[in-house]
């Protein structure tokens, strides 16, 4: 995703933020069901032994990839994800340029697991919609706010009972990283070039405070690279294009998950 690609979504999340208050309330999001509901940690999950430390992702579609797998049963995949040891599932619920919903979500969080609103969030109102969705996690991007805007963001959630996952793609954004964030994440995709680029981000973890848990994102396509980045010291996982290119996802995950634990 380029930093075009990028800002052009965030233009865009603003209209869309601006259209879903238009159609429901905060009183009404906060008066659904889920909203008061105990959610699964991911933190917890992340430091359990008998887990992958996966957080695994379901994903139509990308803006650099086109269609990922846009057959994919949502209920099917994210049931083996959790059946075969993820430690968290991530849904992508951006419509226009991943081919997510909130419904999508809302299928997720049915499964015994922590689960990942994975969107471009600009504003409390996505928060607390995440929250009434049934979501444990929400993602702060960097690249899209300030650190300040993070900070703010970041607070909501927590008071909100969400677990905070703050993306970094490079050493400037650092600053991004404040008390209420749970975990950091290293993009290993630049987002100028899309290339992958495992060494950059061993070297911006040496960078991360070291009682954060740290998660490697993008590129992790074998079972070497996950080793080679789980021997470095990170303590999650982010990977979904791996699994949702591949026929059968659901099936594909229980194979990987089987290989890192002979």
């Amino acid at each position: 995703m380029s930093t075009n690609i990028l800002a052009t979504i965030v233009a865009s999340k603003f209209g869309e933020v601006a259209e879903r208050k238009k159609q429901i309330s905060i009183a009404q999001l906060e008066a659904m069901p889920l909203f008061d509901q105990n959610v699964y940690s991911l933190k917890a999950s992340l430091l359990d032994t008998s887990k992958t430390g996966i957080i695994a992702e379901f994903k139509r579609q990308s803006p650099s990839k086109g269609i990922i797998n846009a057959a994919a049963d949502v209920s099917e995949v994210t049931k083996a994800y959790s059946d075969f040891g993820a430690a968290g599932v991530s849904v992508l619920t951006d419509g226009p340029y991943f081919g997510g919903s909130l419904a999508d979500l809302s299928i997720a969080i049915q499964n015994p697991i922590p689960v990942l609103r994975k969107e471009f969030i600009i504003d409390e109102f996505q928060l607390i919609e995440a929250k009434a969705y049934g979501a444990a996690v929400i993602l702060l991007i960097a690249s899209c706010l300030t650190p300040a805007e993070t900070k703010k963001l970041a607070s909501t959630a927590k008071k909100l009972g969400l677990e905070v996952l703050l993306e970094l793609h490079d050493e400037a954004e650092l600053e991004n990283i404040c008390e209420e964030v749970d975990f950091v994440g290293i993009n290993n995709r630049s987002l100028k070039s899309f290339e992958v680029n495992i060494e950059h981000s061993l070297k911006l973890k040496n960078l991360l405070p070291k009682e954060k848990l740290s998660i490697a994102e993008s590129g992790i396509y074998d079972v070497a690279t996950f080793q080679l980045l789980k021997k470095e010291g990170f303590d999650g996982f982010l990977m979904g294009e791996y699994f949702m290119k591949q026929e059968n996802p659901a099936k594909a995950f229980e194979e990987f998950s089987k290989q890192i634990n002979l």
